[in-house]
């Protein structure tokens, strides 16, 4: 906080452990309500000055800090890996990911650009602004812990604004790591605090209400997404959501199986299934069903599970045991309703996190794998006979993040590409984020986006200045 190493007022600590060995990493200052206001005051002197600084300038500083992201990127991958659980290989890519927000936000400080508006007079003119939002809140998810909170922080640093960050107490490493480097490049104290706890309502319930922090961006679930929403409104605070998910992923008859196939192994199980974007659905014409599930399963049982820490490995263990616990339950229940075991289905190893990727079919809308996020590697496969069908049956549900799907016919690509409600569609890629393009959903799945030219547009105000009396005399 404000640039130094803070202990919590009242010196109480938390462990961060391991999800693959259950080991105590270290532990962290768990701060309070009153130490986050602390930040809070922190940010608010930081901004007054920072807002002052050229586009230019700004972007000076981003580019060091990107620096720095790029040069400890081993000793990040280690940290993310050891922390998350997520195996190297993944957590270098994250690092790369991560800093690619940083890079992209510095450019963007230096185009800020307004626009001038004809009058309606000939001795008026329009003259629009953009100005930065002030202080702003982040609240950030454990699954990728560097990349959530470099696509937030730069993007508020690159408009001006000072940021305080919640990460979540799984992986606060992490983002403790992604402060200190800012540090180190020269990013001003005070710009970047990061508010380690376990009273998560109560500091979340602080952004909401204080009046000087203007802007809440959060990452989460559909419910807390909700409440922070409803507690923002009475000070009419910018708030950027970006939410659960419930992706389709739809291949037709004439898609290429064996891309389709892989494309579902990365939509479905990087990350062990924990990412916002996994394909929770997955939806295959039946001229090819039989033929996709045989090439999935085997494909499925080529996964390495292990500690992420072992470069050989591919799959690493769920974030705690209440992951493991919620993909039991979804496969028992399934189960119970009628669907069909292809592989995996349990946990893999009794001592940690662990769960085996899963593939399900004969799965229909009663079962709860079809309605609830899964965050776990399930991948339940539903048939499906004709366009129609397949496009009522992705959009049943309340969210609207991510879709994907595979097919030759390119009119069919436009159709459901705009026709299926979410916000981004993958078509023929199953990997789909990037610095360049914007992320974010619809419906039940969020407000606004991150990431490229739209991205910083979440930190600003819009201003009109009206020159009058512009005649010459």
């Amino acid at each position: 906080m404000n640039g130094s190493w803070t202990p919590a007022a009242h010196g109480r600590v938390f462990p961060v452990t391991n999800p693959a060995t259950g080991a105590v990493i270290t532990e962290v200052a768990d701060m309070t309500v009153e130490d986050a206001g602390a930040a809070i005051d922190g940010a608010i002197a930081a901004q007054a000055q920072w807002r002052e600084r050229s586009g230019k300038e700004r972007a000076a500083v981003l580019r060091a800090w990107h620096a720095k992201l790029k040069e400890h990127r081993e000793a990040i991958a280690a940290l993310i890996t050891e922390e998350q659980g997520k195996p190297l290989s993944e957590a270098r890519g994250e690092v790369e990911f991560g800093a690619s927000f940083v890079e992209w936000f510095a450019e963007e400080a230096k185009r800020l650009y307004g626009d001038l508006i004809p009058g309606p007079t000939g001795d008026r003119r329009f003259v629009v602004v953009k100005q930065p939002i002030g202080v702003c809140a982040a609240i950030t998810p454990w699954n990728f812990p560097l990349a959530m909170i470099t696509r937030k922080v730069a993007a508020a640093l690159a408009a001006g604004c000072s940021m305080v960050v919640k990460p979540s107490e799984e992986t606060p490493l992490t983002a403790l790591m992604a402060a200190q480097l800012a540090t180190e490049a020269g990013v001003p104290d005070g710009l970047i605090n990061v508010v380690t706890t376990l009273d998560a309502p109560g500091v979340g319930e602080l952004f909401c209400r204080h009046e000087k922090v203007r802007k809440i961006s959060f990452t989460g679930s559909t419910r807390v997404g909700k409440l922070l929403l409803e507690r923002s409104a009475p000070g009419l605070k910018k708030v950027s959501l970006e939410l659960g998910g419930n992706a389709p992923f739809i291949i037709f008859e004439d898609a290429d199986l064996e891309r389709a196939i892989e494309g579902v192994v990365a939509a479905k199980y990087r990350n062990s299934g924990q990412t916002c974007v996994c394909a929770n659905r997955i939806f295959v014409h039946e001229a090819v069903h039989d033929a996709f599930v045989e090439g999935l399963s085997q494909r499925i049982v080529e996964l390495r599970l292990g500690n992420g820490a072992d470069e050989t490995v591919t799959q690493g263990p769920l974030i705690n045991e209440r992951a493991v616990e919620k993909a039991e339950a979804l496969v028992e229940d399934a189960l119970a309703r009628g669907a069909q075991l292809e592989c995996g289905g349990g946990r893999w190893h009794p001592e940690a996190a662990w769960f085996e990727p899963t593939v399900l079919t004969s799965v229909d809308r009663s079962m709860r794998i079809a309605n609830e996020e899964a965050f776990a590697p399930i991948a339940p496969v539903f048939r499906f006979r004709n366009d129609d069908e397949a496009l009522e049956m992705a959009n049943d549900t309340a969210y609207g993040l991510m879709a994907y799907l595979y097919t030759s016919d390119v009119s069919r690509m436009w159709h459901f590409g705009e026709r299926l409600e979410v916000g981004m569609v993958g078509i023929n890629e199953g990997v789909i984020s990037s610095e360049l393009a914007p992320f974010g959903g619809i419906k039940e799945s969020g407000i606004g986006r991150e990431g490229s030219k739209y991205g910083i547009d979440e930190y600003v105000e819009i201003k009109q200045l009206c020159f009058g009396g512009l005649r010459p005399s």
